[in-house]
This record gives structure tokens, C-alpha cells and sequence, in this order.
């Protein structure tokens, strides 16, 4: 009973400690390029209506609504995945160890990808070009593409990392016997 209990704590977590990276992550890249928000992430996410370019008195905190938004939901899944997972280990709190642990390889790994995509986006993309839609007045181009490499990197990450999440728990399972 207590495992189903630190199941269901699992999955209610997962989704706000997704959320929270998400809000540190686009912190980081807000940084690297505000037009990225301003003239991008600001209106697909509906926080401000069509225009040249989204102005607000501290967009720092719409950057951090953008990427709780933007990760939440992902966490929801790899709760549930690798609570499930967690369900292997001797009792409810290994199991709530492990698996809190195993969201934190999930995370590393995709921050690390995410890094890994803004390098390519920096030093290949922005050489060769891409298809994606650009504002027309973009200023900063390069770091534009760079931090929406970076984006769609981590999304990769999130899954790569979970793989890795879910055999850290195998292993530490594996390490009771």
C-alpha cells in the first residue's frame, strides 16, 4: 500500500520537477537570446497577442512561465515511467530515493543534450542555415538559432534521459541483491 502511495507522490512531483528545469533552462537560454522570447516563445504560448515583438516590464518572469509550460507535461510521463520502474525496489522509501534520483539523471542528461545542441545550433546551424520559420526582424540570428537548437535538443535529451533514468534504477536494484 505504501508503494502505491509513493507511486502516486511520484507522478504528483514529476510534472513540477520537469517544470522547475524548464523554468532554469529557459533562464539560461533567455539570456543567450531574449528574441528567442520576445519575437518567438512570448505569442506560441499565448502571452501576448500577435505584433513585432513582445515587450514586458520583467520578461524574465514570462520566460519562466514559458518553461514550466513548455515541461511540465513532460515530466507526467516519466513519472509515471519510471515510478513505475521504482516499483522494483524493497520498500517505499528506497523506492522513492531511487526513483527521485533516476529524475535527476533523466534531467542531466537532457540538460547535457541541450548543451550539446546549442554548440551544433552555434557552430553548424547558424553556418549552414535552416528551415525554420525566422522573425524578419531578428537582430541576433546566431544566437536565435543556437538557443532553438538548444530547445529542440533537449527534447531528445528528455528521452535519452529517461532511458538513462530508467536503467540507473535497474542497476541500483541490481545492487540490493
Amino acid at each position: 500500500m505504501k508503494k502505491m502511495l509513493t507511486l502516486f507522490l511520484i507522478i504528483a512531483i514529476a510534472p513540477l520537477i520537469a517544470g522547475f528545469y524548464g523554468i532554469l533552462n529557459d533562464q539560461l537560454t533567455y539570456t543567450l537570446s531574449p528574441e528567442y522570447y520576445t519575437k518567438f516563445k512570448f505569442y506560441q504560448f499565448g502571452l501576448m497577442d500577435t505584433s513585432n515583438e513582445a515587450i514586458f516590464p520583467n520578461p524574465r518572469l514570462q520566460a519562466s512561465i514559458v518553461g514550466f509550460l513548455a515541461t511540465w507535461w513532460v515530466g507526467l510521463p516519466i513519472g509515471i515511467i519510471l515510478g513505475l520502474i521504482g516499483l522494483i525496489n524493497k520498500g517505499y522509501k528506497r523506492m522513492l530515493i531511487i526513483t527521485i534520483k533516476a529524475m535527476f539523471v533523466t534531467i542531466f542528461v537532457a540538460f547535457i543534450t541541450g548543451l550539446i545542441g546549442l554548440a551544433y545550433g552555434k557552430l553548424y546551424l547558424t553556418n549552414t542555415g535552416v528551415n525554420w520559420w525566422l522573425p524578419e526582424n531578428l537582430i541576433d540570428k546566431e544566437n536565435f538559432i543556437a538557443v532553438g537548437s538548444m530547445h529542440n535538443f533537449s527534447y531528445i535529451g528528455g528521452l535519452v534521459g529517461l532511458i538513462a533514468g530508467i536503467i540507473y534504477s535497474i542497476r541500483q536494484k541490481k545492487k540490493q541483491l
